[in-house]
């Protein structure tokens, strides 16, 4: 894949460019803040950013908002987030904004290489990668409107998967059950949720954001 690396740390930056150098992808920029970024997707047209939230000026949001504006204006390319906390409203924003190659990982994940590494194909292939513990942030700011309770505790689990952005046969490995069984549950899911067949919208993408609460 053609990624560009957006990093204000530089010994971070150099060590994911040589990373994911070693593992045959083409590093086409590796910038360190938010404007630079976005001129970067502008003129590189990569297929996956690795963007970091804190960075130049002020260390606030600058990587979340301008993975919110690469989302918008190349919505083509994929954009995978990492953080050392869950900023809940961007996170949220770019999980609802469009559940295909878009990702959120704790940067603790980066320390586990394979499971960086995996996120990294997941978004690069258009789907979906987001860290667990970011999803068990955002399902707990929502648990006073409780919408899930109609579920049981197998079908939260499915949709927990569902929301990190997991495929059927996914979450059957990890759950540690067949692909007919995750199926069932999938539609018990949106059939519990009220959630009715009909064009133009995704039940699986409707499922997530009435997990999430939004």
């Amino acid at each position: 894949m053609r990624i560009v690396l957006a990093e204000d740390s530089i010994l971070l930056r150099e060590g994911l460019v040589r990373l994911l150098a070693e593992e045959g992808h083409e590093v086409v920029a590796a910038v360190g803040d938010g404007v630079s970024l976005v001129e970067a997707v502008a003129a590189k047209q990569p297929d996956v950013c690795v963007v970091d939230v804190r960075m130049p000026p002020t260390h606030t949001d600058e990587g979340l908002r301008a993975a919110l504006e690469i989302r918008e204006r190349w919505p083509a390319v994929g954009v995978l987030v990492l953080s050392q906390y869950v900023e809940k409203r961007y996170a949220t924003q770019l999980i609802t904004s469009d559940t295909g190659a878009v990702g959120y990982l704790l940067k603790d994940r980066v320390a586990q290489v394979g499971e960086f590494l995996d996120a990294l194909d997941r978004v690069g292939a258009g789907n979906a990668a987001f860290d667990p513990e970011v999803v068990r942030q955002l399902l707990a700011r929502t648990t006073h409107t409780d919408p899930l309770s109609r579920l049981t505790s197998r079908e939260v689990d499915v949709l927990g998967q569902m929301a990190q952005g997991y495929t059927n046969d996914r979450i059957a490995t990890s759950l540690h059950i067949s692909r007919s069984a995750v199926e069932k549950h999938v539609n018990s899911i949106f059939d519990k949720l009220d959630l009715p067949r009909s064009t133009g919208y995704s039940r699986r993408v409707l499922a997530v954001l009435r997990y999430l609460g939004t």
